[in-house]
């Protein structure tokens, strides 16, 4: 009988280089030392060390200097060491956009249908022929004249209402999105960092939406013992507390910022990795690790049932697969009418892409 061979494990090369390749593991490192520059410059000069991740005539104190001259990094830090500039918080964004929806596109997800087209701003693949009604500029003039040469030939050129081509149209809808992120201790226990790919999402969400729909909201609510808003700009520095899950709180600040926002498409993003342990009575908190409260369960279905009476449809990330809280993460959809997904980190910011794509193009009446 065969057995197994065996070959000699050969691990892939770290980037070894000039200033860009150097630069993209200055921004992955940031993420993880939640944007603290000194800490993520000492592991590059540690990976140096051990991996010679520069080149012998473009060292370490070269790509530094480079990162102040281009505007990177600044020296103010009173206690002597560097900090990142508002140029180097966008281009992890712009980063986290590109590493998200670069997958995005290669595996072909994100590309939705709406079940009805029509005038609208965003053009979709679908083309059919000219039909009574519509609008002018929604033929495609180069593929008209295409079938006119093809239908009538070239010698005496024809264009009928058969040979128009006319480019369909996807309703556009404005969307107002809050983004929840669960920021309690148990996002880096068991020896798994799952606050650092929650990040990465927020940021390239918060990017696409900046660039390619202007118009839309988004807000960022961050949840453990209280809940609390953020900027795009706090992200790169986000980190867990030791706190405990208090969903309860997450979803009823989501709910009051969306309540003053005058779009019709109204949703809630929650990334989260446990079940709720906590809520704050008065000045008091209630706490409650050990299994699913009753008390805390309760309340924050009622939550879920709110958002539900107020049209806001919540979608879970479940980044954990213990059958006791899917079990709990199913109650909590079926009250609020919202779906759920039971997420991997890898395929975290395909889903949440994917989802936010198809719910704007939603018609609402």
């Amino acid at each position: 009988m065969r057995g197994y061979g065996f070959s000699k494990f050969i691990p892939k090369q770290l980037p070894n280089g000039g200033f860009d390749e150097l630069l993209k593991l200055f921004l992955e490192l940031l993420n993880y030392t939640a944007g603290d520059a000194n800490e993520a410059l000492s592991w590059m000069n540690e990976l140096d060390k051990q991996h010679n991740i520069t080149k012998d005539d473009y060292g370490m104190g070269d790509f530094i200097q480079d990162l102040k001259d281009k505007g990177y990094l600044s020296d103010d830090d009173p206690k002597g060491g560097f900090n990142i500039t508002a140029k180097t918080e966008q281009t992890i964004r712009k980063s986290a956009l590109e590493e998200i929806f670069g997958k995005l596109k290669k595996s072909g997800k994100g590309n939705h249908s709406t079940p009805k087209s029509g005038t609208g701003e965003e053009k979709n693949a679908d083309r059919r022929e000219y039909q009574f009604g519509d609008s002018s500029d929604q033929i495609d003039m180069t593929a008209s004249i295409q079938n006119a040469q093809i239908n009538n030939g070239i010698g005496d050129f024809m264009m009928t209402e058969r040979d128009l081509e006319v480019e369909e149209r996807d309703f556009k809808t404005l969307t107002s999105t809050v983004l929840m992120i669960d920021i309690s201790h148990s996002m880096i226990l068991y020896g798994e960092d799952r606050i650092t790919p929650a990040k990465k999402v927020a940021m390239a969400l918060a990017e696409l939406i900046s660039t390619k729909y202007p118009k839309d909201t988004l807000d960022i609510v961050v949840f453990g013992n209280d809940a609390w808003p953020i900027t795009v700009k706090d992200l790169p520095y986000l980190q867990v507390g030791p706190y405990h899950t208090n969903t309860y709180a997450g979803l009823e600040l989501a709910t009051d910022i969306l309540r003053r926002r005058k779009t019709h498409n109204k949703q809630i993003f929650m990334i989260t990795d446990g079940k709720p342990t906590c809520l704050k009575e008065g000045l008091k908190y209630y706490k409650n690790s050990v299994g699913l409260d009753k008390k805390v369960i309760s309340k924050t279905l009622t939550m879920a049932a709110q958002c539900k009476r107020l049209n806001i449809p919540i979608t879970t990330f479940m980044i954990a697969k213990d059958p006791y809280l899917q079990q709990f993460v199913r109650k909590f959809t079926e009250v609020n009418g919202g779906r759920a997904f039971y997420s991997s980190l890898k395929g975290l910011g395909e889903y949440i892409f994917e989802d936010y794509i198809k719910n704007r193009r939603k018609t609402v009446r």
